[in-house]
């Protein structure tokens, strides 16, 4: 297949490009040059900036575009109307944070989306970065009716994420010592491998499936403490989790999500719902997981070819988390209270 990429080059794009290399497709790039410019020769570069430049694009055709990077309506709206008559099956990268209410458990595909309202400004922030997408969503499937697919991924994982949320457990285990493990051991979640992302994607375009996807995992349930048993065996070392109480994390002013990755209190109920999606649509159009254990390894490795000082943007700093495990161990030796 002859395939468009909007993006291409960073973490979720650059997984789907490498898939879609290694299945025989015709790869098209198109971005403005500056994230990784050196990746995939074999692939032909076109250069431009989706906000105000898509001639590049002109008087082409494709069977199908990958649209990574689309979180604004309006650069979703000119990418529409430059492709609409030129692509056979428009596929969106969208997210599950597209969803109204995380209050809810168990949402799925057609729960209620995010609105944006008008004091809103279009700048993706956390506050306006679901409702973007939800009006992307809506924008991509009213210009393309009956030939798009909408894929919204949860958290996603593995080598290449520039985020580091995932990252910082397996570094952080591998590392060794006593290691800090936030709240409840039992707390559930979910994630998925950009590589079977990618997998997925590619497979419902190479059937011209059209749809919209929730597409997240594990298809079992997955917990924090096996999140990081697993982190343990795989890099081995001598770590030592100390399970650290929410409330106590809380009153220091730990960030959830960016501090400890992955943790969000029980306390916060606006966001209880997170990582219970409902992927039974995607697992029966054949969304597949790779162990975890795998995930974790190839992360590792991929992380070990940073440099030394590399500048991390998610995790606690080793003299936080050494400063909150020697107050916890000291709260509780004079008893005080939890």
């Amino acid at each position: 297949m002859d395939l468009l990429v909007l993006g291409g080059t960073q973490f979720v794009g650059r997984h789907l490009v490498e898939a879609a290399l290694e299945r025989g497709h015709r790869l098209t790039l198109f971005n403005r040059g500056r994230t990784n410019p050196d990746l995939f020769p074999q692939a032909e570069r076109l250069q431009g900036d989706r906000n105000d430049d898509l001639s590049a694009l002109a008087g082409r055709r494709w069977d199908a575009v990958l649209d990574v990077n689309g979180y604004l309506p309006r650069q979703v709206t000119r990418a529409t109307e430059r492709l609409r008559d030129a692509v056979g099956l428009y596929a969106f990268i969208s997210t599950i944070s597209v969803f109204a209410d995380f209050r809810v458990v168990g949402q799925d595909e057609d729960a209620p989306l995010a609105q944006l309202t008008p004091d809103m400004p279009e700048d993706v922030t956390d506050e306006t970065y679901g409702p973007l997408k939800a009006r992307c969503e809506q924008l991509v499937q009213q210009a393309m009716p009956g030939w798009s697919l909408v894929v919204r991924p949860g958290m996603v994982v593995g080598p290449h994420d520039h985020t580091d949320r995932f990252t910082y457990w397996p570094w952080r285990v591998a590392r060794g010592g006593e290691v800090l493990a936030p709240g409840r051991p039992s707390w559930r979640l979910q994630l998925v491998d950009a590589r079977d992302l990618a997998a997925f994607t590619l497979a419902l375009i190479e059937a011209g499936r059209g749809g919209v996807y929730n597409a997240t995992g594990p298809a079992a349930p997955l917990t924090m403490r096996e999140l990081l048993d697993t982190c343990h065996a795989v890099s081995g070392g001598d770590a030592r989790l100390t399970w650290v109480d929410e409330a106590f994390l809380l009153e220091r002013g730990v960030q959830p999500w960016s501090e400890l990755p992955f943790w969000l209190p029980d306390a916060d109920e606006e966001r209880r719902g997170l990582f219970s999606i409902d992927t039974r649509r995607a697992q029966a159009a054949g969304l597949s997981f790779r162990p975890l254990a795998e995930t974790v390894r190839d992360t590792l490795a991929w992380a070990a070819t940073r440099p030394p000082d590399h500048e991390w943007q998610a995790g606690l700093p080793p003299e936080r988390e050494q400063d909150l495990l020697a107050e916890w161990h000291a709260g509780r030796e004079v008893g005080a209270p939890r």
